[in-house]
């Protein structure tokens, strides 16, 4: 009797946990129907948009907010995503931007290694594949509070975060460091908490790429990647991390630029834009509820195929809920009302998908929303990431093999050398080695070619 308690609790915990940003009641109710009945037509389709707010020119910063802010009158745009700049920057430009909103913007960021990733004055955590070495989950935990932290500090509801790809592929040219390793336990446990410490801080996690970007050997940000594996295979590998955090909670879901024959056949057909992918995969078959977001619809993985315009369209056909950067909006609209009106989608579609952002929206605050306090705030984003950096490099030391038990400590051994792989010029760890034991150390950078490599070997023999 106690274990089908312990059963029924557990289920119910999970129930509840999935449901953290789409909870009804009254007052989430009464807001959402407020709200929606001030859209337009074309405003209820721009709800459904991410629109980026700065890029790097150069060695500027070119910030968007007079653009972003014409769309936000004109079209009631839903939500921004922030990239460069300095946290001051971006907080001074949101402020702004709530204010001229009626409906308020729901803010995301691409920061898998939390605001460091993007904002120029803060420091990022350390990257997924280092995490991936760590031996207490419980730390990947304490990094996701910390960013979450962050988030809400600077006023952000959305991280896209964590990536849960596999690095299953060493051709990788856009996962590999980004993942957290190749065991598809390690990802989804550590993704997991990742993914928990975050929304425990009340921000919104994003599990990406679905359905797994690990194994290709192109950008998606350059071409469209071709994953020729057998369903079997997906189901028992690249989906499994995607299962795991549905099962746990996950907010939100990031759909990947990829080929995929084994789940759609229609060549070059995107999976961001691919309705057996998302209505039938990831909604359909796995049962997922949370938001849907497209990956970057500027990336050629997908415009090389779609014109702009039909793209949009095609993500809302397909099953998303948010299109994230979307170069042309008034195409973008003016394609997704053409679309109505061949019937390949109804506005019943367009309205259950508004109604379910702004739900998300309720529950990520935004309906009350304050301005960000800019005093301190770079200090504030700052606060924890060194100590919870040392504490993750401590934990990540891997020893990969001992065959003589005296090599430790390092004070025993005679001759130490240090090769360096992804580096050209000596680092804090080679500059103590040489200090403390007079080490030999060798750089192997990323860029270097093989004859570089053949004449250090030479020159170390």
């Amino acid at each position: 009797m106690k274990n089908l308690l312990l059963i029924i609790f557990m289920l119910y915990s999970l129930a509840a946990s999935a449901q953290q940003f789409m909870q009804t009641s009254i007052a989430s109710q009464r807001w959402v129907d407020h709200t929606f009945k001030k859209l337009s037509r074309k405003q209820k389709i721009a709800q459904l948009m991410v629109i980026r707010l700065s890029e790097k020119r150069g060695n500027e910063v070119a910030f968007f907010d007079k653009e972003v802010e014409k769309n936000i009158q004109k079209y009631k745009i839903g939500s921004v995503c922030l990239f460069q700049g300095t946290s001051t920057e971006q907080a001074e430009v949101l402020n702004k931007l709530q204010v001229k909103t009626k409906i308020p913007l729901m803010v995301c960021v691409d920061g898998e290694t939390g605001l460091g990733m993007r904002f120029s004055d803060v420091v990022s955590f350390p990257d997924q594949l280092t995490i991936g070495a760590i031996q207490d989950a419980a730390l990947a935990y304490k990094i996701g509070q910390a960013i979450g932290r962050q988030c809400k500090r600077a006023g952000i509801q959305v991280d896209y975060a964590p990536v849960v790809d596999i690095n299953n592929n060493p051709n990788n040219p856009v996962i590999n460091f980004r993942s957290l390793g190749e065991d598809k336990y390690r990802v989804s446990l550590l993704a997991a908490r990742i993914m928990k410490g975050m929304q425990d801080e009340g921000v919104m996690a994003c599990a990406k790429h679905f359905p797994g970007h690990g194994d290709v050997n192109v950008d998606s940000h350059l071409d469209l990647p071709v994953v020729p594996k057998s369903m079997q295979s997906l189901d028992s590998l690249e989906l499994f991390p995607f299962k795991q955090m549905i099962s746990e909670g996950i907010g939100s879901i990031m759909i990947a630029h990829l080929s995929v024959p084994a789940i759609d056949t229609i060549q070059n057909q995107p999976t961001s834009l691919s309705k057996k992918t998302i209505t039938g995969l990831l909604k359909n078959d796995l049962a997922f509820k949370g938001l849907i977001f497209t990956d970057g619809l500027e990336m050629k993985g997908v415009t090389k195929y779609y014109p702009e315009g039909t793209v949009a369209a095609q993500a809302l056909i397909a099953g998303n809920d948010m299109l994230c950067l979307p170069s042309d909006i008034k195409l973008s609209i003016r394609k997704v009302r053409k679309a109505i009106r061949h019937d390949k989608l109804s506005w019943n579609d367009i309205n259950e998908k508004v109604k379910k952002v702004l739900l998300a929206k309720y529950n990520l605050g935004l309906d009350s929303l304050k301005p960000i306090e800019t005093a301190s705030l770079t200090n504030d984003l700052n606060a924890d990431v060194n100590s919870i950096k040392k504490e993750v490099y401590e934990n990540a030391i891997t020893l990969l093999k001992q065959s003589n038990n005296e090599i430790f400590p390092l004070s025993k051994v005679k001759k130490i050398a240090y090769v360096g792989i992804g580096i050209n010029s000596a680092n804090h760890f080679a500059d103590k080695l040489k200090k403390d034991f007079n080490a030999d150390c060798y750089y192997f950078d990323y860029s270097a070619d093989e004859a570089a490599h053949e004449k250090r070997e030479s020159v170390s023999r």
